[in-house]
């Protein structure tokens, strides 16, 4: 499998794109003015607590107050055990904190919407192969290796080395891109993470609360540290700069990959390249034509996603159940894309066009889970159920791509719908007598859009007619061109 790393760095936004075999599928943007804060370490303020939540709310300097759940809140008398030792249940969140501690948090999950940001003081700090938990005792290792031998050694190797150094408390994770990497390479990675650890918490030390101590990378070096595999032929950067500082992090990390970072000077931008910019526009709709003909709609709400499959122009050729079985497939490869690319998390139903065969059932189920082992969020996927649906989770911790590119729209306020000219010529004639039965007015002025007077002289002349009998007066139109279909006012003159 061909695969490219595509970086275009400007003053005010990075965007990265994920290019296997010349086709998008992840794209990451980051803007200057509001940079993502996952990863982030934070010494905040308890400023409210919520028994009957479980939660509170913690000033870590944002506008909004962060949110940190009972569960999340490591219990001072823990002593660093491992997670897994401790009890399951949720302790009560007045044991754990007081309004006005500083409390030192990390952000698990960013501001989204109207929600302020996801905390927890059980802090980590990835590095290339190695993630870094100050306070507990536990080696895990990645589950996408899969090779027992391979695991063990790292396992292995891992625990002897933090045994070494019984000044440094903590646990460790294993990352996938460990695999195979040499002892030295690890043990340098597990330097720079204490290195690293020590500089923070001397930092904590040091300011009030509110008070960031610890930013994570920026995106385009962050791109190198979790994207960058072996597989990986080219990773393109189109800024002077941005490439310095990139193969200064590749030199001194990962070495064996200083061949594949290049700098591109080419005057096409280098997201026409594999026409990304088109993918993105693509990525923003709501439909999703598959090749055969079929189509996909996408739906995403506050509370879910919801995935519909269509077969549209595809007629088949042998029978409907194949025709079906056909769409289905393909449109299991096409979600599994779009969910990357689109960044999309939390609940995701998916309803497949009804099958009737169970081993046609299998085999979508099957090969929509295959094609998800690529993606790097970590997802959850339910058997197809009695009313043919699939039901998913896929972990959230950025906004989606439509919610960093958009905003809800302010003519009809999100809906994806506007009121038609007749029900708004309606609204207008009971506004009307609401308005004559409260005042007294020798006649009316109706200001509206050019849609809404346009029908109220030519279909509705009737009923306007007709009004003006009822209530005896007079009413006159005036079109306001900045008036959306669904505003108007009646003026009493």
């Amino acid at each position: 499998m061909s695969e490219e790393i595509l970086i275009n760095v400007t003053p005010v936004e990075t965007r990265v794109a994920l290019v296997e075999n010349g086709m998008l599928q992840e794209a990451y943007i980051e803007r200057t003015s509001r940079k993502g804060i996952v990863g982030n370490i934070y010494k905040g303020k308890v400023v409210r607590v919520l028994p009957g939540m479980e939660a509170a709310f913690v000033d870590i300097g944002l506008e909004r107050a962060a949110f940190i759940h009972a569960s999340d809140v490591v219990p001072s008398q823990s002593n660093g055990d491992d997670p897994a030792d401790t009890p399951k249940t949720v302790p009560d969140i007045r044991s754990l904190l007081r309004e006005g501690q500083s409390l030192v948090v990390q952000v698990t999950k960013d501001p989204i919407g109207t929600k302020g940001a996801r905390l927890t003081t059980q802090l980590s700090i990835p590095s290339r192969y190695l993630v870094f938990m100050p306070g507990v005792s536990h080696v895990g290792i990645s589950q996408r290796i899969e090779d027992d031998n391979e695991r063990a050694r790292l396992k292995t190797l891992i625990g002897e080395a933090a045994a070494e150094d019984p000044d440094v408390r903590g646990g460790y994770i294993i990352r996938t891109a460990a695999e195979a990497a040499s002892p030295e390479d690890l043990i340098g990675d597990m330097t720079y993470l204490h290195r690293l650890s020590q500089s923070i918490h001397e930092r904590i030390s040091r300011v009030q609360a509110p008070a960031v101590v610890y930013q994570d990378l920026p995106l385009f070096i962050r791109t190198i540290r979790d994207l960058i595999r072996p597989q990986t032929e080219k990773v393109r950067i189109d800024s002077r700069e941005s490439h310095q500082r990139v193969m200064e992090f590749v030199d001194e990390f990962v070495s064996e990959f200083s061949d594949k970072v290049e700098y591109y000077p080419g005057e096409r931008p280098i997201f026409d390249l594999y026409s990304v910019e088109d993918e993105i526009q693509k990525a923003l709709s709501r439909k999703v034509q598959l090749k055969s003909g079929g189509y996909v709609i996408i739906d995403q709400t506050e509370a879910m996603t919801t995935i519909d499959i269509n077969t549209g122009a595809f007629v088949g050729h042998r029978n409907l159940e194949e025709t079906i079985f056909k769409t289905n497939l393909e449109a299991a490869r096409a979600i599994s894309r779009q969910l990357r690319l689109r960044n999309l998390g939390g609940i995701i139903i998916i309803d497949f066009i009804d099958m009737e065969d169970p081993e046609h059932q299998r085999q979508v189920h099957r090969m929509l889970e295959k094609m998800l082992e690529r993606d790097h969020a970590k997802t959850k996927i339910t058997g197809v159920s009695e009313l043919g649906l699939v039901e998913m989770t896929r972990k959230r911790t950025t906004e989606s791509l439509g919610q960093v590119l958009c905003e809800p729209c302010p003519i009809c306020d999100g809906r994806g719908f506007l009121k038609t000219t007749e029900t708004v010529c309606y609204e207008i004639f009971r506004e009307i007598l609401r308005v004559n039965r409260a005042y007294d007015a020798e006649s009316y002025l109706v200001m509206a859009s050019q849609s809404v007077v346009d029908r109220l002289l030519d279909e509705e002349s009737d009923n306007v007619a007709d009004l003006e009998t009822f209530i005896s007066k007079t009413i006159r139109f005036q079109v306001e061109p900045f008036y959306s279909q669904e505003q108007y006012d009646v003026v009493l003159l």
